[in-house]
């Protein structure tokens, strides 16, 4: 048999390293980070209790070092509302690693919920000096800055932040800066941008549809409030905005339509009866609109508009006490308004108590200085007191102002104040048409004192509406003129509640 025969092989002298076990290990995390990726797990999961038991271990094993852990304790912190704790687990984290301005934005951000707004904005800083890219500092040290009332750092921080990236919050905290003080235009350019870089957005749409229904621009309003409803159909703001314009223009039934799909979305908004009540006082049924009033009211007692009209509709009502009780609550809210202590005139000139009246309409003509009624109706008390002389100053004043605000402006007037001052001013024997050249229906036009065009208060963040009467002069007779205002015109003007 022929010998089976193995291929010989070369033999190569064996080196150091095959002469080693072959034995393979995974590498070992640093004991100081080994259980990281379980406690991420489980705060990702929302399971916080099992999150602060490996935690707990964690920092048991490595004697309060583990900087992650100790990180993540501290937002649980948070999310539980134990803010002073969680700003003392920042400051450690910061202390274990002072060169990430993460831990610093951190704790920043816990002195902003304690409401520590300008040790805030000195860590933020600290922060944008570690990290000079990051927007979320800038638009976060806007803020506070907002708080600090310092609007000028804050619109340069918001500027920067912009710069570095664009979102759409930081758009809305710049144009709530421009809210703040005072100037819509500014304000409605900032959001025009914003609803430019995000055209689905619709908080930015409904914001700036209110903006331009406050100043008037229905046809831009309506857009855009058709556009946010057009991307969310239930949304409650830009429904009761759209409802407030439906009511400016006296579509009562059509409104209410409006407001009954809100009612189904927020059944407790306080602008939300108010605006009801307020229909139902176009359509003049009047217990129905006290009633939604009461409502309104008693969900918001410290709203001043909700007051004024309880007192407008009891004063046409002829509840003279009532409105009394209610337009003195308004006053306390709103003591710059002088169109409420005119109402407040009226009330008390019809409760017969006529030295309180002039004080009232002193305190009005005191502080405003365009609404010519207030002149004509403080005319007339005056007049029916026998007071000619005073009667004739309030009259000539009352003058004065309608000549100015025909120089402004085209303004339409009542036809019943057109009357009253037609007669007053033959009882006085100053002639009958000195000042008015034509009667219309409807005083929309007229102008508002300071105070009522400001009454949108961002306030708060931009998002209610409300409907304000107008008292309105009735001549009876030519000898005897009425004491006061008796018939009070349906609340034709919507207007904006005030900010978030």
């Amino acid at each position: 048999m022929a010998e089976e025969r193995h291929p010989t092989r070369t033999q190569f002298p064996a080196s150091a390293e095959t002469q080693k076990p072959h034995l393979k290990k995974a590498p070992e995390f640093p004991i100081l980070e080994k259980q990281n990726w379980l406690i991420h797990l489980h705060y990702i999961r929302k399971d916080y209790e099992a999150c602060k038991a490996i935690i707990k271990q964690q920092l048991q094993e490595t004697q309060g070092l583990c900087e992650y852990a100790i990180y993540v304790q501290a937002l649980i912190f948070r999310l539980e509302g134990n803010i002073q704790e969680s700003l003392e687990l920042f400051q450690t984290c910061a202390v274990l690693s002072p060169q990430c301005a993460d831990n610093l934005k951190q704790v920043a951000r816990s002195l902003f919920l304690l409401g520590k707004h300008k040790a805030a904005t000195e860590v933020y800083n600290e922060a944008a000096k570690l990290n000079q890219k990051d927007w979320e500092i800038y638009h976060n040290l806007g803020v506070c800055y907002i708080y600090l009332k310092q609007f000028n750092k804050a619109q340069d921080q918001l500027h920067h932040a912009l710069q570095l990236n664009r979102h759409d919050l930081t758009y809305i905290m710049l144009g709530k800066i421009h809210l703040l003080v005072g100037d819509l235009d500014k304000a409605m350019e900032i959001y025009k941008k914003a609803v430019e870089f995000s055209p689905e957005n619709t908080e930015l749409l409904t914001t700036l549809g209110l903006l331009y229904l406050q100043v008037g621009i229905y046809q831009k309003a309506f857009e855009h409030l058709g556009n946010a409803l057009t991307y969310d159909p239930i949304n409650y703001k830009a429904i009761l905005a759209a409802g407030s314009m439906m009511q400016t223009h006296g579509d009562f039934d059509v409104a209410l339509t409006k407001y009954r799909v809100v009612a189904s979305a927020v059944p407790e908004s306080p602008p939300l009866w108010n605006n009801i009540g307020m229909c139902f006082f176009g359509k003049k049924k009047y217990v129905a609109a006290i009633s939604c009033l009461k409502r309104a009211n008693y969900l918001a007692p410290f709203d001043w508009k909700i007051l004024y009209n309880l007192g407008l509709v009891h004063l046409t009502m002829q509840q003279y006490a009532s409105a009394f009780h209610f337009l003195s609550a308004a006053i306390n809210f709103q003591p710059k308004m002088g169109e409420l202590y005119m109402l407040l005139a009226v009330a008390l000139t019809n409760l017969e108590d006529t030295e309180n009246a002039k004080r009232a309409y002193d305190k009005a003509v005191c502080l405003d200085k365009y609404n010519p009624l207030i002149n004509l109706n403080y005319a007339v008390l005056l007049y029916n007191q026998g007071e000619k002389r005073d009667a004739l100053t309030q009259y000539q004043e009352m003058e004065k102002k309608v000549n100015l605000l025909k120089d402004s402006s085209s303004l339409e007037y009542d036809s019943e104040m057109v009357e009253m001052a037609q007669k007053l001013g033959a009882a006085l024997q100053v002639g009958e048409a000195l000042v008015w050249t034509k009667s219309v229906k409807d005083p929309k036009s007229k102008q508002r004192t300071t105070s009522t065009s400001k009454a949108s208060g961002f306030q708060q963040p931009l998002g209610s509406n409300q409907a304000l009467g107008q008292a309105m002069s009735s001549a009876a007779a030519y000898s005897k003129l009425p004491s006061a205002a008796k018939i009070y015109h349906s609340p034709s003007n919507a207007r904006k509640h005030g900010v978030s």
